[in-house]
């Protein structure tokens, strides 16, 4: 038991002897590398490398003969295999990810790094991050009007890693999740039932992370940019005869969220609450109504009218007569028909298509099929909402100064008119009214 002992004694004294003797050594290289005409700043600069602030030149150099530029005879050359093995015997490995930066991936660590001293932090050859990065790198990025913060500032390690990543362009994270490291107050607006698709992707679809030349970096500006991808709303938007004016005047952003919406479409809010930002007197109407069309009272602007353009009167879908007067054709009134009974105006006497009729005479076929004077549906009924049964209008604009009164009873059989193109009429459907 005495002899393992005093042999583990022996041991200790000799490991610390050899320590001590390899200090000794390496220290006394080091002052035969630092002399007055030698590198005599080794060491002096705000940033040095550990092994020289300690004087352990033989930590990455080792001696040989040959023709050192002292002319001691002896040069001092790098241990192990140089490059960046010679750096990952001491720090970690940093050439594991699947994307790795050139230099890593050549063993050059000192085309960016000083391996004995530097004035800049990381022992980075130049004072900023992208005085470094732009020595190999496109600088014209920080020439644009518009420059993202962290290059503006020169750190460009804010969202690249400079050795390896697991994401293309060595990004610390990929898509969104690199932006909402800094940009965590907009994460909600990113995460909304409804994500635009570049946004689900990658930010960088729109915005130029490093700088542009337009606000919020985008790489263009207003419809533009959203037309870059929208091309087939584009070419709808070109080949339409009526353009609807908020394209004319406000941003695609005036209707649609950029990035993600609790509402279809990506809309700023329900379909009718966008359109009534604009119409504020249709918005004031169908408020104060009782009875609203059905598309309306869906929230459903989009069944009649197109948001972007179209060939017909008002942006309508389809067809519809922007006349009061004109002789009655059903494909002249599509936009109705495609949900509405088409037939309704076509059979002069029925008792199913239509309850308003006297008996069994249609009074829809009396009011609309008229040549050269059949009327407009809307003559009669309100588009969107009102306050009579059946959507009948209160007054119709007729010519430039008239606005015709329409006030419209409903009976249990049929109802009573008193309107400003005729007389007061009847009509009821069990017991016809004669005229």
């Amino acid at each position: 038991m005495k002899g393992r002992k005093m042999n583990r004694a022996l041991v200790s004294v000799v490991v610390v002897v050899l320590a001590v003797l390899f200090w000794v050594s390496g220290t006394a290289w080091a002052d035969g590398c630092i002399t007055d005409s030698c590198h005599a700043t080794m060491g002096t600069a705000a940033y040095v490398h550990g092994p020289v602030a300690a004087g352990q030149c033989v930590i990455c150099h080792s001696q040989s003969t040959g023709n050192h530029p002292s002319g001691s005879g002896s040069d001092f050359i790098l241990s192990e295999q140089g490059g960046k093995e010679l750096c990952f015997a001491c720090h970690e490995r940093m050439d594991q990810n699947p994307v790795v930066h050139k230099p890593v991936q050549t063993g050059d660590c000192i085309a960016c790094h000083d391996p004995h001293q530097s004035d800049a932090e990381l022992m980075l050859k130049k004072a900023t991050t992208s005085e470094l990065c732009f020595a190999c790198h496109d600088p014209s990025k920080t020439q644009k009007a518009v420059v993202h913060g962290p290059v503006a500032a020169g750190d460009c390690n804010i969202c690249h890693n400079p050795h390896s990543s697991q994401f293309k362009g060595l990004t610390e994270e990929k898509g969104a999740e690199l932006c909402l490291l800094c940009h965590i107050d907009r994460e909600e607006e990113f995460k909304r039932k409804y994500v635009h698709k570049p946004v689900a992707e990658d930010c960088s679809k729109c915005h130029d992370p490093h700088g542009t030349d337009y606000s919020f970096m985008l790489y263009g500006e207003d419809k533009n940019l959203c037309y870059a991808c929208h091309t087939r709303t584009k070419e709808h938007i070109d080949s339409s005869s009526v353009k609807h004016t908020a394209l004319k005047k406000e941003k695609c952003t005036a209707c649609h969220t950029p990035h993600s919406s609790n509402y279809p479409r990506q809309l700023r809010s329900p379909t009718k609450d966008v359109c009534y930002v604009c119409h504020t007197e249709m918005g004031a109407l169908v408020a104060s109504a009782r009875n609203m069309h059905g598309p309306v009272k869906q929230d459903d602007c989009y069944a009649c009218h197109d948001p972007h353009g179209s060939n017909y009167t008002k942006v309508l879908k389809k067809d519809f007569p922007p006349s009061f007067y004109m002789p009655y054709k059903t494909e002249n009134y599509a936009i109705c028909f495609d949900c509405h009974n088409k037939d309704i105006a076509l059979n002069q006497f029925t008792t199913k298509l239509t309850d308003f009729r006297n008996g069994d005479t249609n009074m829809h076929y009396l009011h609309v099929n008229k040549d050269p004077k059949g009327r407009s549906c809307k003559a009669c009924h309100e588009v969107h909402a009102g306050n009579q049964e059946k959507h009948i209008r209160k007054e119709v604009p007729f010519g430039k100064k008239w606005t015709l009164p329409i006030n419209f009873t409903k009976t249990e059989s049929g109802g009573r008119c008193v309107v400003g193109c005729h007389k007061p009429k009847d009509y009821d459907r069990e017991n016809p009214v004669a005229y």
